[in-house]
């Protein structure tokens, strides 16, 4: 019969690449490891790795075992942590992790509220690009998130879409893009673009690099004060940018046919061993309500 044991054993080894990395991972002898895995052969009937090489390699039949291993992972996961769960009677810690593009003045009535019905709340609040978000919620740094919707989210984690919000193409009002009316987006690629990252990479998936030259910033803060002082143009939200447009320091690109302007779907994200917490599940509901509302 299979074990939860010999499951991980043989996910934790494609993930180290080897056995012996699979033993440090899990602080385990690698004889431990091995014998996990081979034990799961046994069971299944099939050789799961292909050992010829310096490095033991998945074979076909590993290969369509693992998403099945990984989903019976999480779930044992989850059961473990709805058991733990049951005989807890206070709410847990609330680590919310933000992404500076989402408005966060909306949070601070959502926490009056969370303080009044909670009143020995343990709250924390970190701002993070969508990326890094989600990384901290997957390691434990962060046990919420606000982060756009077109982001990936881990199988894992719990998410549940609350809103949207609008992000448009903007520039200095005495930059050249804003002298004329474009005829087409490629215009762009002509000029310096302002791109969001995330700590650990340059690549986002809220915006596309258009332009072979890119500054970069984690900080929506950072691009917007860029923007002003002429550096180029940037993919903000709109309701960052709306100061300085009533300012007369920046302007949406005109372009001429096409639509720049594009809603996105905000979402807030959980780790499966916080979202059952009676605190937490109150955060969501007060979250989406407030979004809704706005």
């Amino acid at each position: 019969m299979l074990s939860v044991e010999q499951i991980e054993a043989f996910i934790t080894t494609v993930e180290a690449g080897s056995f012996s990395g699979a033993a440090r991972k899990l602080g385990k002898v690698q004889s431990a490891v091995s014998q996990n895995i081979m034990n799961l052969e046994i069971d299944c009937g099939v050789e799961l790795f292909d050992r010829r090489g310096r490095y033991p390699v998945l074979t076909e039949e590993g290969e369509k075992l693992l998403p099945y291993a990984k989903a019976a992972m999480v779930q044992h996961n989850r059961l473990t942590e709805r058991v733990d769960s049951l005989t807890l009677k206070d709410i847990q810690p609330i680590v919310l992790t933000i992404d500076e593009g989402i408005p966060f003045d909306r949070v601070t009535p959502i926490i009056r509220t969370l303080s009044e019905e909670f009143p020995r709340l343990e709250l924390e609040v970190l701002f993070a690009s969508s990326n890094d978000a989600i990384e901290m919620v997957q390691t434990g740094r962060a046990t919420s998130a606000l982060v756009h919707e077109d982001l990936s989210i881990p199988f894992s984690l719990d998410f549940e879409s609350i809103g949207s919000m609008q992000f448009d193409i903007y520039v200095a009002t005495d930059h050249p893009l804003a002298k004329t009316v474009a005829p087409h987006l490629e215009i762009l690629s002509l000029h310096r673009q302002l791109c969001i990252s995330s700590r650990n990479s340059k690549s986002s998936n809220v915006q596309q690099a258009l332009s072979p030259d890119i500054w970069y910033s984690d900080s929506y803060q950072m691009l917007l004060e860029w923007c002003i002082a002429g550096f180029g143009w940037t993919y903000i939200p709109s309701y960052l940018a709306k100061s300085a447009i009533e300012q007369g320091k920046i302007i949406p690109v005109p372009v001429e046919f096409e639509k720049v302007s594009a809603i996105i779907n905000v979402s807030i994200i959980q780790h499966s061993s916080k979202s059952k917490d009676l605190g937490h599940r109150r955060l969501r509901e007060l979250l989406k309500q407030n979004f809704q509302e706005g």
